[in-house]
């Protein structure tokens, strides 16, 4: 291995050691309580040393969110493979819910703060695209094959991410307590809405 080769393995694994300490201490400290200072003491480096690798705290919370998607995209992969396209938009509904409901702070992360979307560019917000395409490919082909009641596969997706995500923020941020149900209640009347959901929305 050579002199570049290893120092690029070393920048690599600095990285990693950085957005591990930092994923951990978001999520059980909060991301308004940890600073840069708090993640280098983690890690027992300098805060300088962040500062090689991330700007700001923004820029390395946007790398944690990006790693979410990827386990998100991952979940859905792995539970949403159907080649029935009606079949898998059940699926990827049902995936997405049980994601919010097993990692409510890592979700608060990707879908509710702010602070992340601070360093999207013009380019869009990439670090969603993988998973919002997967949406879309499947309700694409659900409007192709008239299965779904929208015309337009972009209002369909939008009409399903929004539903389910109005679900999931609503249950983390505990404005279920409203229904005066216990989580296990909340949940499968969760399941059962979304269901009911579906099929009004099915040709």
């Amino acid at each position: 291995m050579g002199i570049s080769d290893r120092k690029e393995r070393e920048k690599q694994e600095m990285k990693r050691l950085i957005i591990d300490a930092a994923t951990h201490m978001f999520l059980e400290e909060g991301y308004e309580k940890t600073s840069i200072r708090n993640i280098a003491d983690k890690i027992e480096y300098s805060p300088g040393t962040i500062y090689l690798y991330y700007k700001d705290k923004d820029e390395l919370l946007h790398e944690v969110q990006r790693e979410a998607f990827r386990r998100l995209l991952e979940a859905f992969e792995e539970k949403a493979p159907s080649r029935n396209p009606w079949k898998r938009l059940e699926q990827i509904t049902q995936t997405y819910i049980q994601f919010g409901h097993e990692q409510p702070e890592l979700y608060d992360l990707m879908f509710i703060i702010r602070a992340p979307m601070n360093k999207v560019e013009d380019q869009g917000w990439l670090n969603g695209k993988g998973c919002f395409s997967y949406l879309m490919d499947c309700v694409q082909e659900c409007v192709s094959k008239k299965l779904i009641r929208f015309s337009d596969p972009r209002a369909a997706a939008l009409s399903v991410w929004s539903m389910c995500h109005g679900f999931v923020s609503l249950n983390i941020r505990c404005r279920m307590k409203i229904l005066e149900m216990d989580e296990a209640g909340v949940e499968k009347l969760i399941a059962a809405t979304v269901q009911e959901y579906l099929r009004m929305i099915k040709a």
